[in-house]
């Protein structure tokens, strides 16, 4: 035996045990698990081919829910991107968060995720789109909206860092490490996205501390073009004709915003956005099999909780819609997949409705990490790990204004449970009632159903109670830009702030005037 050989022996021996004061054997505490949390954007549980869709090519999705509990009653909370983000990261609802709408600046003033994982002795990796950092309606191919520096801003991911905060042309995009310079990828997006995370899982696999990678994939977000998605699976649908969905329909929402409303050309083209949003779908399904090997193939899959879910949905036409932001099935349902094979059963499936704050929680109560106190989601960990039901009634869901523009007209509050979906409009005070197990399109009102009263009446008393309890006053959306300044979040329902002295000094170390306004690419600005 040489030396390395032994010091490699004695720290392994060490490791195992320790000594007491009295000189007894004290059992190391066990490795905390690794997590891979894997989230795609805009793509709704419906077309996910476990989910029960016919069309959809996602054999490793289906193999992932054959291995995990299947959390089958999941919504976002807020179904649109940026407000997504903040409640994942903060395990708060919008109105705590203040992100409101999108291109806003969520404050670091939270205790994160990303701050509990480092502080826990977590290697840190955070590869893909971000979203909390632009303070600018549009122009997302500048330098200054595209990097978010290291710091504060970063959330506690300390570690390993390859994103951009808003990108959806999927081919030759960009992305920042730790500087103001920008890369280009010369193929498609998830597919580099992908081998980084797999890069990352091999030098990690078997580290003396444990990791945790989100992998935040942009497909099946629109543009919904030929030229926006890997030409070998666009070939794949060419002659399939996805149907549309029973509840579609061209007679327009009228609380719709303006991102939400059906462009003119919506039927005429409806059919090829539908192939490649699928296509998208499969080349995602694809880059998850390849991860889900290499986690395999490096020995760390029952020592990995590894999750699979998605930020919202999309609406393409049910209820004269597109896109997100509403709480119908279509755009508020997500799968979400949780795999841990030394503490979930396989083909497990829980009821429990888990909505977007309880992820954090929930994740750091399986991990064995702690929960700070200023988390507003419930810990559900028993359901998914011992099956236990009624661990959570309701999910609660906030639309507070249009998608990234201070517009009123479109506001709402809504709740869903294992039976019912109960939605308000601010405008007018016009309620939904909604059977999702009877009626899972959504197209008998029961609000309208003088049967339904006293339903109609317990929903609207626990939306009520709730929203008491968050010091959520239901606001015009223009109403809650007094939380902003310059777009930079200062104020929420519950009082979090933002120092904008050391924002301005942090961009000026790291994004100087000189490059802040450079685009990083020539991809269109939009």
């Amino acid at each position: 035996m040489n030396r390395r050989e032994f010091v490699s022996g004695l720290g392994a021996a060490v490791g195992a045990a320790s000594v007491g004061a009295h000189g007894a054997t004290v059992a190391k505490e066990p490795r905390k698990p690794n997590l891979i949390y894997v989230f795609a954007d805009q793509l709704r549980y419906q077309s996910c081919g476990y989910a029960g869709d016919e069309y959809a090519r996602t054999p490793n999705m289906d193999r992932l829910a054959a291995e995990s509990c299947n959390v089958h009653q999941a919504v976002s909370s807020t179904p649109v991107c940026a407000p997504y983000r903040a409640s994942l990261m903060t395990g708060k609802y919008q109105s705590s968060t203040g992100m409101v709408i999108n291109e806003i600046r969520l404050s670091p003033e939270h205790k994160c995720f990303g701050h509990v994982l480092t502080q826990s002795g977590y290697k840190t990796g955070y590869i893909g789109k971000w979203h909390l950092w632009a303070n600018q309606l549009g122009h997302h191919n500048l330098i200054k909206n595209g990097f978010t520096p290291p710091g504060p801003y970063r959330l506690g991911f300390d570690g390993e860092w390859a994103a951009y905060n808003f990108n959806h042309f999927y081919l030759h995009s960009p992305y920042f490490l730790n500087n103001a310079e920008p890369h280009i990828r010369q193929g498609y997006e998830p597919d580099g996205q992908t081998d980084m995370a797999i890069d990352y899982v091999k030098r990690h696999a078997h580290g003396d501390e444990p990791f945790a990678l989100f992998l935040s994939w942009g497909p099946p977000h629109y543009p919904w073009g030929l030229d926006n998605v890997d030409p070998k699976w666009s070939e794949q649908f060419r002659d399939v004709n996805i149907p549309l969905s029973p509840n579609y329909s061209t007679q327009e929402d009228p609380y719709c915003d303006a991102w939400q409303k059906l462009p003119k050309d919506f039927e005429k083209n409806i059919h090829d956005w539908m192939r490649t949003y699928y296509a998208q779908t499969a080349s995602l399904d694809a880059n998850l099999g390849r991860l889900m090997r290499a986690v395999e193939a490096a020995g760390i899959a029952d020592d990995t909780v590894f999750v699979f879910t998605s930020d919202h949905g999309e609406m393409f036409g049910s209820h004269g819609r597109q896109a997100k932001l509403i709480f119908y099935e279509e755009a508020a349902r997500i799968p979400f997949l949780v795999r841990w094979p030394k503490k979930i059963s396989k083909k497990s499936v829980t009821d429990v409705p888990l909505c977007t704050p309880d992820i954090m929680p929930t994740l750091l109560s399986m991990m064995g990490l702690s929960i700070p106190d200023t988390v507003e989601g419930q810990d559900l960990s028993a359901a998914l790990l011992q099956g236990k039901s009624g661990v959570k009634d309701v999910a609660h869901m906030q639309g507070m204004g249009a998608t990234a523009a201070w517009t009123d007209g479109s506001e709402w509050r809504a709740l869903r449970d294992n039976e019912y979906t109960y939605a308000v409009y601010r405008k007018d005070g016009k309620e939904l009632l909604f059977h999702n197990r009877r009626d899972p399109y959504q197209t008998v009102n029961l609000a309208e159903d003088r049967g339904a009263d006293a339903t109609l009446r317990h929903y609207r008393e626990v939306s009520k109670q709730w929203r008491k309890e968050q010091n959520d006053t239901f606001e015009a959306c223009s109403w809650y830009e007094r939380w902003t300044k310059d777009r930079n979040i200062v104020n929420t329902a519950k009082g979090v702030t933002q120092d904008l002295d050391a924002l301005h000094r942090i961009t000026a170390k790291y994004i100087p005037e000189s490059v802040a306004e450079k685009p990083v690419s020539q991809w269109p600005v939009g």
